[in-house]
């Protein structure tokens, strides 16, 4: 489903980055997001479970797995499955809510999701083993299942827009937005219809490529990286050489997930006040934090640096030094010049204003070059294809395969066509989806009209198509940008006084649904196919999952919603940085540029260009010097939010380098179980804090850091 946050250096990163952000794909396993990253962690453990890799890839995988019966699509849907989903599920949600609130990186957390959930019902199934009444082992296939329950209900924080288009239609941000904050264009959060909404939106994309899922997978024989990384991942977990290392990994991830657990705790004690705390810390110096430079000691942005390529983490911090460090300096000196010396700094009137829309220039410049290239190569391998298969086949009675086949894709292929999803469910599913969401979507937002949602029902299988079949060849989901796409033309097409920014932003979230969860699910069939698991088991588990996500995902958010009362304003714990960046673009695409500070828009049409040469430059120069290369889209993050969370992503892969460098094979078996563990640690800590902050219990220590001259002030003020 991103991250989705993950990607390594080349294409993925790129998308990946992107807004909540998909520096995660979902199935990379998040949603994003980038496709290479997780293929990069993926990958070289599935090459140490699995012995599969360069010198050995001949190696038949099913040959090692002919002995082990495959069991029918109902054995492979069990209680026990879908209980630790739910629990995983719950845990991952509130671990992508809060790195969607605070900055929207969200790295691959597939990794950790596939060992958690071989531990848990491995540990279940042993436990019960040994009173003897154990009746079904626990299989690939039903791991798999758990796989795909797990990602496709988490995902839900990351692409129910939690900290991007849905957020940013509330009150909160709409303020401080300053434009189209009137009652038709704000709709504030609230449990009930943002559960009705998700269930509405979700499900349609779930229907929209069914029928093709025998061209994409079997016929044209699509990649599908992070799918397949995932599949190898499963296979190795369940030989005995990986189901040895996987137990490593579940301890070491254990290990580190108490270790970040506990500090986050012990951190809490001296957080009495504004600004207090570790997560204050000016470890670089006053004027440094000042500008939002310093280590603020978090283990899920250290861990976040540990999953993200090294190109990613260096962008960020590039694009920090660039914005904090030299550029918003340079453009405070023109208060009184370029924007009004009486505004203040989160006005969107003043310097707030340059920060914003040039992000917004550059993640927006970034997105066409992307999307312009996917959909070249895209449409180049399509015609290709459709010239080597003169018809595009339909049914399982296409044409004939006349090259030799492999033990294993002859097992996989007979499997696969084995468990047929009736047409008439895809059809009837997607139609009848459709008409009730036709209906019913008025209803939760009044200004977006029927005939808005008719429209983008009737082109969405085809941009499902196009997402879905460019994720199979490069592993770049583009639902963020397709999305992007539907704030512009329905938020234009309904116009300002009708409520078009709130329409713009609706109608991102339903585009989003049905073109990501699409591809996800054709990542989910390319996983089941490896892992022989059937096409059904993958769709109820992804229906199931997706199911659990829509009630998860809102409790969650009205979790932190409720706890931290500052949520979404600029400055604060969680800023929720990508919800103004949506609702500008809204803004943006009703009212056009009027409102923009002075020399802002000459900047944002730079930036853009900027965006798309270095995008070119970097697909144009050879392999070995395009690596090097900062990635735009990384660059842009911390433009508005600022680089204290770059820094500690900058130590993380610095951390990482220097234990490749030690050992590389250590570091790549255990790098992400420590990643993972620092995440989830630290993550989970934010329960037991929102439940305090509930509860109205007050951290009892303040400890904040002051100049020699403020001191000397507030000691004589207090008579020391």
């Amino acid at each position: 489903m991103a991250p989705q946050t993950t990607a390594a250096g080349g294409g993925g990163g790129e998308e990946a980055v992107e807004e909540a952000s998909t520096l995660r794909h979902r199935h990379n396993a998040a949603k994003n997001g980038g496709g290479e990253e997780e293929v990069g962690v993926a990958s070289s453990q599935s090459q140490l479970l699995t012995g599969e890799g360069e010198g050995n890839a001949a190696l038949s995988v099913e040959r090692a797995f002919a002995e082990q019966a495959v069991p029918s699509w109902r054995e492979q849907l069990t209680v026990r499955a879908f209980v630790v989903s739910f629990f995983l599920a719950v845990m991952f949600s509130i671990i992508v809510m809060k790195l969607g609130l605070t900055t929207g990186i969200i790295p691959s957390l597939n990794v950790s999701a596939g060992l958690l959930g071989f531990f848990f019902v491995r540990l279940w199934t042993a436990a019960i083993e040994r009173v003897g009444l154990l009746r079904q082992p626990f299989t690939r296939q039903e791991n798999t299942v758990i796989q795909t329950c797990v990602v496709a209900a988490y995902d839900i924080s990351f692409s129910g827009g939690f900290g991007t288009y849905l957020f940013g239609m509330s009150e909160t941000i709409a303020k401080q937005a300053t434009e189209a904050d009137n009652p038709q264009n704000v709709k504030n959060p609230h449990i009930g219809w943002m559960i009705g909404f998700l269930f509405l939106a979700s499900f349609i994309g779930l229907f929209a490529l069914v029928p093709l899922r025998k061209v994409m997978i079997v016929d044209y024989k699509l990649t599908y990286p992070s799918g397949t990384a995932t599949a190898y991942l499963i296979n190795g977990f369940h030989t005995p050489e990986g189901a040895k290392l996987a137990k490593k990994q579940v301890k070491t991830l254990g290990k580190f997930f108490l270790y970040s657990f506990l500090w986050g705790f012990f951190q809490w004690f001296y957080t009495g006040g504004d600004n207090c705390g570790f997560q204050n810390f000016p470890t670089l110096g006053l004027q440094a934090y000042k500008n939002r430079f310093y280590f603020d000691f978090s283990p899920t942005y250290v861990g976040v640096g540990m999953i993200c390529p090294h190109i990613v983490n260096v962008s960020v911090l590039l694009g920090g030094i660039l914005s904090w460090g030299i550029m918003w300096p340079l453009i405070r000196n023109k208060k009184g010049s370029w924007y009004s010396a009486s505004l203040l700094e989160s006005s969107l009137h003043g310097l707030q204003g340059y920060r914003v829309f040039i992000s917004i220039a550059i993640i927006l410049g970034d997105g066409l070059y992307n999307f312009v290239k996917v959909l070249i190569r895209t449409t180049a391998a399509f015609i290709s294809m459709m010239k080597k298969n003169s018809t595009l086949p339909v049914s399982n009675n296409g044409s004939p395969i006349t090259e030799a086949v492999s033990f294993d894709d002859e097992r996989r292929t007979g499997l696969f066509l084995k468990d047929q999803i009736p047409r008439s469910v895809a059809y009837g599913g997607y139609v009848a989806v459709a008409a009730i969401s036709i209906g019913t979507l008025p209803q939760v937002f009044p200004q977006l009209k029927w005939y808005y949602i008719l429209v983008a029902y009737v082109f969405a299988p085809v941009l499902a198509f196009c997402n879905a079949y460019g994720t199979g060849l490069t592993d770049w989901s583009l639902a963020s940008t397709y999305g992007k796409l539907a704030i512009f033309i329905f938020g234009a097409w309904a116009g300002a006084s009708n409520g078009g920014v709130l329409v713009g932003l609706a109608a991102c979230g339903v585009m989003m649904s049905i073109v990501s969860t699409a591809a996800d699910l054709m990542q989910d069939f390319k996983t089941g196919y490896l892992t022989l698991a059937s096409p059904r088991s993958m769709f109820i588990s992804q229906v199931i999952g997706t199911a659990m996500g829509c009630v998860i995902a809102p409790c969650v958010f009205w979790l932190f919603y409720k706890a931290f009362t500052d949520i979404g304003i600029s400055g604060s714990e969680y800023p929720a940085p990508y919800a103004i960046v949506y609702r500008n673009m809204a803004i943006l695409g009703v009212d056009g540029f009027s409102s923009l500070p002075k020399n802002c828009l000459t900047l944002c049409y730079i930036f853009f260009a900027v965006a798309i040469v270095v995008n070119l430059i970097k697909d144009l120069v050879p392999k070995k010097v395009a690596k090097f290369i900062p990635l735009p889209m990384a660059m842009a993050i911390p433009f508005y939010i600022g680089s204290y969370f770059a820094v500690d992503m900058f130590v993380g892969t610095v951390i990482l380098f220097a234990w490749q460098m030690i050992n590389r094979a250590k570091a790549d078996a255990f790098g992400p179980a420590v990643a993972s563990g620092l995440i989830c640690g630290d993550g989970i800590w934010t329960l037991p804090q929102s439940i305090l902050a509930l509860a109205k219990v007050k951290p009892p220590i303040c400890m904040k850091f002051l100049s020699r001259s403020v001191n000397a002030q507030v000691d004589g003020f207090l008579g020391n």
